[in-house]
């Protein structure tokens, strides 16, 4: 199975029906409130709808903006879905023309608009990160810091106590059992590292 993936930044889309204007743009989020803060930031207030969708692992919302029922969310999170992408906002602003599209009109335009956004937009892959702890003697600290740059290993905290090292580190989780097995290695199985956070 292929990673996950979301947006690696924003992204826009222009297309026009029969008159009317379908105004694209997509983000990245890592939370409802990222996803709502985006919408209050690109919606038009003058325009005749701002629709919008997001996709948040198992979370995800969506709002018609007073088109019909089911003729521009839901459209713009199969849009999301179709994609396969997730941790994704889209709003899609439209401006009426005068000509009415009808449901079935409104539903290929606004999920067809956000399909196009997305298929063209640059991506990356969305990395599940771990927390751990590790733990090693004062011998070890020179080769232990060496070690996590080749694990893409971050410190979120670092002290030291009557044992030795010890550091709080974020990484990569398929990374975890890699750190693992260098640092019994390299300590000859004295350092410790246990994950932290409860991601199952």
């Amino acid at each position: 199975m292929s990673a996950a993936q979301t947006l690696a930044g924003r992204a826009e889309h222009l297309l026009e029906v029969r008159k009317s204007r379908f105004l694209v743009h997509a983000c990245p989020v890592n939370t409802p409130e990222q996803a709502l803060a985006f919408l209050d930031e690109v919606a038009d207030p003058q325009a005749t709808h701002n629709c919008w969708a997001y996709r948040i692992g198992q979370q995800y919302r969506f709002s018609d903006d007073g088109e019909p029922g089911g003729s521009a969310g839901r459209p713009i999170l199969a849009a999301i879905d179709g994609q396969g992408l997730d941790q994704v906002m889209v709003v899609v602003t439209r401006w009426f023309g005068g000509v009415k599209l009808g449901v079935g009109g409104l539903v290929r335009a606004y999920g067809g608009a956000a399909a196009e956004c997305l298929r063209t937009a640059p991506r990356r892959e969305l990395v599940d990160w771990a927390e751990a702890e590790l733990a090693c003697d004062f011998a070890h600290a020179g080769a232990v810091h060496a070690l996590l740059a080749q694990v893409e290993a971050g410190k979120l905290e670092e002290g030291f106590d009557e044992h030795g090292l010890r550091l709080r580190l974020r990484l990569p989780a398929a990374r975890l059992d890699e750190l693992a097995a260098k640092l019994r290695d390299l300590s000859r199985g004295s350092a410790r590292l246990h994950r932290t956070d409860r991601t199952p």
